[in-house]
């Protein structure tokens, strides 16, 4: 008798039976007992651990992709822990280390965003003061990851398997008794490099230790500056810049772009409207494709782009606590790939998921040549439970410019630019609030004219995607 296959979704089976295991046996627990940390139980003062562990089943059938085989699965693990030691004169020393791992039985859809095994994800030392020019400092410099803004051009990846780093100095300084006043930020770092390469996708599939690495080749910087406009309004201005300088070793598309830009927002209350205005320009050269994938690569294109967000919401003081927003996104695209200039917006470091899908293995959509509209419907129908939905259209902002995320283009512009529209659902239960949360979604993309007509897409018609998860922290 032949020995049994071991599979993503006999892996997924196991785990979600033991899920159901923990859960009857911690739902007493959760009822009675506050969070359970190691800082508490075990730790000495002045030294604190914390540790995150997720598994995450995800499928995806009829994948839109170039070269798609069609369906694909994949159980993704990623284990976080962070140490930091207390030093005298305001210091901190800390190092987070990241292991990310998949197993599938093919490499349909594997890259660096799910799979970076026992990796230094921070190493750093970080000065916080209160005393500092009326308010309070806080620089950090080693191996970093950094959430700035909304998170759309720079963001510690959440729901991504494995997360950006970045290696040099942020600084941040708040003003204003309660912290919510003026808020500087600057940093100049060197974007942390993911190994193994998607070249290397034996590596992937084996889960290889290949450390990341950095190089002065591509440096990355940002300022930033944030305050009050009223009790309620907050005003932001950032501008963002990345250098690249192509080698044979690591190709790249040799961007030389300056993001400016300005956000204003207010926040979700219970009977008031919300909202977020969030406004980019990007200039500078590029190039259409790193030099060693296509001639293309080789000529240097003036890069002029440009994105535009819109949120306007309204939270009900009712049952649920329902709250309903509308939503809206352009991002250009390159509207002519002859004329010798790139006009499709960069998305630099930014997280996508809380705009527009899950990513993972599925993440159809990105800030680059698109345009938007939508509708988000969520409720909390439990202190620990939270649900929403989504309805979005999405079609190509130049349709001679690619489907990004995809690779899927018609440089002739004759298979229309209406991509498909996309209804998404997911629910998170947090049933031991800070150890143990279950999530679960499903997305389902109805194809429109492009996705159909396209030269070179698969043309599989609709796209289903699923996934569930446990994460664990102490």
């Amino acid at each position: 008798m032949s020995a049994m296959r071991l599979t993503p979704r006999i892996v997924a089976s196991w785990l979600f039976s033991s899920l159901v295991l923990m859960l009857a046996l911690t739902i007493p627990a959760a009822q009675a007992s506050a969070r359970w940390t190691l800082n508490d139980a075990i730790m000495p003062e002045g030294i604190s651990l914390e540790v995150n562990h997720r598994t995450r089943y995800e499928f995806l059938n009829d994948d839109f992709r170039v070269n798609s085989r069609g369906d694909t699965d994949v159980v993704v693990f990623r284990t976080l822990v962070h140490g930091r030691v207390a030093l005298p004169y305001g210091l901190t020393a800390g190092a987070e280390l990241q292991d990310s791992r998949a197993e599938q039985n093919s490499d349909t859809f594997l890259n660096t965003t799910i799979v970076n095994a026992v990796e230094l994800l921070r190493a750093y030392l970080e000065l916080d003061r209160d005393d500092v020019l009326g308010g309070r400092l806080v620089a950090r410099g080693g191996r970093l990851t950094m959430d700035v803004g909304s998170r759309r051009f720079v963001a510690r990846n959440r729901f991504r398997n494995t997360i950006n780093g970045f290696t040099g100095l942020d600084v941040e300084w708040q003003g204003g008794e309660d912290r919510k006043g003026l808020a500087l930020r600057g940093f100049w770092t060197l974007p942390v490099l993911r190994e193994p390469t998607a070249i290397r996708r034996d590596r992937l599939l084996d889960n290889d230790v290949v450390f990341d690495t950095e190089t002065l080749n591509v440096q990355f910087w940002g300022l930033f500056a944030a305050r009050n406009l009223s009790d309620k309004d907050r005003g932001e201005l950032f501008v963002f810049g990345i250098h690249e300088s192509d080698s044979s070793d690591r190709p790249t598309r040799n961007r030389q772009l300056a993001t400016p830009g300005f956000r204003v927002f207010r926040k979700p209350a219970p009977a008031a409207f919300d909202y977020t205005i969030e406004n980019a320009i990007q200039f500078g050269e590029s190039r259409a494709s790193p030099s060693n994938t296509s001639p293309a690569g080789l000529k240097e294109l003036d890069h002029f782009a440009h994105f535009h967000h819109l949120t306007l919401g309204y939270t009900f003081d009712a049952l649920w606590s329902p709250r309903i927003a509308l939503q809206y996104d352009f991002a250009s695209g390159d509207r002519n790939p002859r004329d010798g200039k790139n006009e499709r917006f960069d998305t630099l470091f930014g997280a996508r998921r809380f705009d527009f899908n899950p990513t993972g293995i599925y993440g159809p959509f990105a800030r680059s040549n698109l345009h938007t509209p939508g509708l988000r419907i969520q409720v909390k129908p439990h202190k620990t439970v939270t649900a929403f939905t989504t309805v979005r259209s999405f079609w190509l902002a130049s349709k001679k410019d690619a489907w990004t995320t995809t690779g899927v283009r018609d440089v002739n512009g004759n298979s229309g630019r209406y991509i498909g529209t996309q209804v998404e659902f997911r629910v998170r239960w947090n049933i031991l609030p800070g150890n143990l949360r279950l999530e679960a979604g499903y997305a389902h993309l109805f194809a429109g004219e492009f996705v159909d007509d396209a030269p070179n897409s698969p043309a599989n018609g609709d796209s289903d995607y699923v996934y569930s998860q446990a994460v664990v922290s102490f």
